[in-house]
């Protein structure tokens, strides 16, 4: 199946995504048929934080049509953050979208996580990623949302995360671990790798975006089909 991906919200996110479906497909003896259009990265954080839904899924749909043009069979928006508007978006969709935050709570349940930590944007955080975990207790930073929040929507802009920025998302994750009960940390922004790949931190860490790579993978080579994937979407 020819995949289409919404990229570039943020840039280091979508490298990330490329990176790993190819090789993940490529491990699965396919070869990849994929498109990938750029979306602003800013235009998305401000629509989300005023909760622009309708603004923020026309933007897509724009995207969404050149996807399709290009051959593209199915969408995927590269962004847990980005999925704030994903009913929105799926309403005027001319593709079907593969979401990468329905399939996360079977993924914890069957890892056996009771309660799992979220790090990501404040969208993601407050509304424990959109109200979609059934099976699994979510739990937020407490003390440090705000900050969190405003320190991942500034390493998504620039591509990179500073000292301080690390510093700040390993401080939350181990509270979050030793104070919250926590048994495991959710990268649940797709820019987190750039901050905790290469670190072991002592606790599970579960990185959203394989997650999804895993069902675009799945879907890339035939493992799984469309109805598959877009029954039981985000409401």
């Amino acid at each position: 199946m020819h995949l289409g991906l919404i990229g570039g919200i943020g840039p280091a996110a979508t490298v990330v995504y490329y990176q790993r479906l190819t090789s993940l497909v490529r491990a699965r003896g396919h070869t990849l048929d994929l498109t990938i259009v750029h979306a602003d990265v800013d235009e998305l954080i401000r629509n989300n934080l005023a909760d622009l839904r309708q603004e923020q899924a026309a933007a897509y749909a724009i995207l969404i049509d050149r996807l399709k043009a290009a051959g593209a069979e199915c969408a995927a928006i590269t962004s847990l953050g980005g999925h704030f508007c994903f009913a929105e978006t799926e309403a005027v969709s001319s593709l079907p979208l593969g979401s990468a935050v329905t399939p996360l709570d079977a993924h914890f349940a069957a890892l056996g996580l009771g309660t799992v930590g979220l790090l990501g944007t404040d969208v993601v955080m407050r509304t424990k990623l959109f109200g979609q975990l059934h099976k699994t207790r979510a739990v937020a930073p407490l003390d440090t949302m705000d900050a969190v929040g405003t320190a991942y929507r500034n390493m998504a802009v620039r591509g990179t995360c500073t000292e301080d920025g690390r510093t700040l998302f390993f401080d939350a994750a181990r509270r979050m671990v030793a104070d919250q009960g926590a048994e495991a940390i959710v990268l649940a922004g797709t820019d987190l790798n750039l901050a905790f790949d290469g670190h072991d931190l002592g606790f599970k860490v579960v990185d959203a975006l394989d997650v999804h790579v895993a069902l675009l993978a799945d879907l890339a080579t035939g493992k799984m089909t469309l109805p598959q994937v877009t029954k039981g979407s985000q409401a």
